[in-house]
């Protein structure tokens, strides 16, 4: 190919033009991969061009996404759609870095994007492309984020929406979203993965464009969380970024952003990676144990619902991610990752029970070795904390035996002595 960017499909190796409208490979049904060419100028001007944008306020480059366009997708143009997104926090909080055993964790939010999850960012290059290439309709399946991410950019971009959820397995403020924004909403009698199989068939069938993660535009949107961090770091890289992996989009495209990011001379080193999934749907920590020989499909159960994907789409692609970054994969538990969700919120922070994987997962590999004590750690927290309302009024008012962090209320009557007895309390 002799254009600035391309689709190679990762599988077969045949290569497309940006603007094919397959979410896969028309020859093999392989996932894609959009390639660049390296930019014209060196990493010491590519770092200035990126660093002088920051000041920007209007327009596509006030967007933590577009301002970094050379490396998402540059011939995009007046077809750009932007909320704007990105832009989110690299946070300092002594308390999550105690609870952790990490002193210098920072912890990137991502929950702070428009509709409250780091998908904002995936979804302005998807939507952008879809209106590139003329598409009548966008769809996904989603555990809830995508949907309210797609249903929020396409109602920008006046396009239909469809999305497939599972039934009874999504968060109330992430379902409230992809109503509000006007997405059709179809509720399946199945999980996830039936979900995006069914997705999948519709919309080679109906024509409707897929902007799940197999879409690589997705991953090059999301890639800008890692360029931003290193941008907010002053381009000086951490020895770890950590990261909640359910589907394997972030992972594949945090491998992705390292791997152009040392190439084009933008950083000098590469960080590890660190995917953390929850123990009841951790099939890439089982394929890991095995050295990558095989993925096991396995019914997800846990309470953290933005990951509980038992047949991850990206599996190949995080997995070049890992091996490249002598990266890790682990698990933490369900009581893992509420203990880690208390905390982050106790902070006055706060995330969802996803977004506490990352920190339960620095924690464990802290108290492993894996992680050292001084070692300089970004932990990705990816979604805000009213996402999974539902979680945190059971956590601090029902749950059973009380935890230590638990914060529950106190019913009085209408009384100022009583608010008295108990402030002193």
């Amino acid at each position: 190919m002799s254009a600035a960017t391309w689709q190679v499909c990762a599988a077969c190796g045949s290569e497309i033009s940006e603007t094919d409208p397959h979410p896969r490979c028309p020859r093999c049904g392989g996932l894609l991969e959009v390639r660049h060419r390296p930019p014209p100028q060196g990493g010491h001007a590519l770092r200035a061009t990126f660093d002088a944008r920051r000041g920007v306020w209007r327009g596509a480059l006030a967007s933590g996404v577009w301002r970094f366009i050379e490396a998402v997708l540059p011939n995009a143009g007046e077809h750009i759609l932007t909320y704007p997104e990105g832009n989110t926090p690299l946070l300092t909080s002594a308390p999550v870095a105690h609870w952790a055993g990490s002193p210098a964790l920072l912890l990137k939010h991502e929950g702070l994007n428009p509709t409250g999850s780091f998908k904002d960012r995936g979804m302005t290059v998807g939507v952008t492309q879809a209106r590139r290439i003329g598409a009548r309709a966008v769809s996904c399946a989603s555990t809830g984020n995508t949907a309210a991410s797609l249903a929020a950019y396409a109602a920008l971009a006046g396009l239909p929406a469809l999305v497939l959820v599972p039934k009874d397995q999504v968060a109330a403020g992430k379902l409230a979203q992809a109503l509000a924004y006007g997405a059709r909403t179809l509720l399946v009698r199945g999980n996830f993965d039936d979900c995006l199989e069914l997705a999948d068939q519709a919309s080679e069938r109906l024509g409707v464009y897929l902007l799940n993660s197999v879409n690589p535009f997705r991953l090059e949107g999301q890639k800008t969380i890692v360029f931003e961090l290193l941008q907010q770091l002053s381009w000086d890289p951490p020895d770890w970024i950590v990261v909640p992996a359910g589907n394997l989009g972030n992972t594949a495209a945090f491998g992705k952003a390292l791997e152009e990011g040392r190439a084009w001379g933008l950083i000098d080193r590469v960080p590890r990676l660190a995917a953390v999934q929850a123990e009841g749907a951790a099939p890439f920590a089982s394929s890991f144990r095995s050295g990558f020989a095989r993925l096991d499909r396995v019914t997800p159960h846990t309470l953290a619902t933005a990951i509980s994907i038992g047949n991850p789409v990206s599996h190949e692609r995080a997995a070049r991610a890992i091996r490249e970054t002598n990266g890790v994969v682990t698990t933490v538990s369900d009581d893992d990752i509420l203990e880690a969700k208390a905390a982050v919120d106790g902070a006055g922070i706060g995330c969802e029970p996803a977004s506490a994987a990352a920190v339960a997962g620095v924690r464990r590999l802290v108290k492993e070795g894996v992680i050292g004590k001084t070692d300089r750690v970004v932990a990705v927290l990816t979604g805000h904390v009213l996402k999974d309302p539902a979680t945190v009024v059971h956590y601090h008012q029902e749950r059973e035996p009380r935890p230590a962090r638990a914060n529950r209320p106190v019913e009085i009557e209408v009384n100022l002595a009583e608010v008295e007895r108990l402030m002193r309390g």
